[in-house]
């Protein structure tokens, strides 16, 4: 079976109509003021929580688990390109792309910035001139206010994305991501090492040695506390593709259209089980992103009370006075190139 990419037009027929996004979201916490809180997450080093700064969400319904992709889905460019051309590594990089995988290769970058005096002050100068649609920034702090649990799973770096959200005043929405570790030596230079340990292959022909995304997501799957929630993906490229395919019906992606993972799709349409929502821009993510949040909000209410009603007439004709079934809304917890 064919899935269809929605086009845009439609999509932008939400629950609330001719609604800007920053609108509905008003709309929504105004009909639902109650006040919930989550604790952060602690992660490894490999799969680190970012939570300083984290707002408590609006009211106590978990929505969907909401994850991006960071280079060209939350940035515009691409973290690592921008230190190359912007600290002037261009030439050294084209010379030595062609022998070394892209994760050694940036390892390689850090240690001739390190030999040239370049410090981690000096790279992270640098990456806050890295720009964020101001429609992402508010795509991302409306999602989190809505319920949502927001992951990032990137074959960029920790200090990369960390600097980069830090300096946006978006660092405590996220509550994990996972991304290649990087580590300051005893001589203060920056390293970067593999998410994953190469020595123990993670067997994915479809992603780079470093990191398989589809695995970080069936980890997620596998928790007890987020087999009942619905995802939605955003990405960009080839390394979003593998995640893609671990989505489950009533899930959702949104690939950048005219990007890698967008034509793989394309091409690739009976092995999608999710809904597929194209974008473009800041300004359509931010729209796309918080009908899909907005749809699967009255979803989850109405099934919550459907079954709130079902376990009322269960205790009336089986259960001893003063007992009731509860259902457990729980929160969810672990979400490149």
């Amino acid at each position: 079976m064919y899935h269809r990419i929605i086009p845009l037009a439609n999509q932008a027929a939400s629950l609330f109509p001719r609604q800007e996004p920053w609108r509905i979201t008003r709309l929504l916490l105004s009909a639902h003021s109650g006040v919930g809180s989550r604790k952060p997450l602690s992660g490894s080093p490999r799969n680190r929580s970012s939570v300083t700064g984290k707002p408590s969400p609006v009211f106590v319904m978990a929505g969907p688990v909401v994850v991006f992709d960071f280079d060209r889905t939350i940035i515009d460019g691409d973290s690592d390109r921008w230190v190359i051309t912007e600290m002037g590594l261009t030439q050294l990089f084209n010379e030595l792309r062609p022998t070394m995988p892209w994760n050694s290769l940036m390892d390689r970058m850090m240690m001739e910035l390190h030999s040239q005096g370049k410090t981690s002050s000096d790279i992270a100068e640098c990456l806050r001139k890295a720009a964020i649609h101001p429609h992402i920034i508010a795509a991302i702090k409306s999602a989190h206010a809505l319920g949502c649990e927001l992951r990032i799973i990137s074959d960029a770096n920790q200090f990369y994305i960390e600097t980069i959200l830090e300096h946006h005043d978006v660092l405590g929405y996220f509550s994990q991501i996972s991304t290649n570790p990087t580590f300051m030596d005893e001589e203060k230079r920056l390293k970067i090492f593999p998410f994953h340990d190469l020595s123990s292959p993670h067997g994915c022909d479809l992603c780079p040695p470093n990191m398989c995304k589809g695995l970080v997501i069936d980890q997620i799957r596998t928790s007890a506390s987020e087999s009942w929630r619905k995802f939605i993906y955003l990405g960009d490229g080839n390394g979003d593709f593998c995640p893609t395919l671990k989505l489950a019906k009533g899930d959702h992606v949104m690939p950048r259209k005219n990007y890698p993972l967008w034509k793989r799709i394309c091409s690739n349409q009976t092995l999608i089980k999710a809904e597929i929502h194209e974008w473009s821009n800041g300004e359509e993510l931010e729209e796309i992103l918080l009908h899909l949040i907005n749809t699967k909000y009255t979803e989850e209410t109405s099934r919550s009370n459907s079954t709130q009603l079902h376990s009322s007439d269960h205790k009336v004709q089986t259960k001893p006075e003063g007992e009731m079934d509860y259902i457990a809304l729980g929160n969810g917890n672990n979400l490149g190139h």
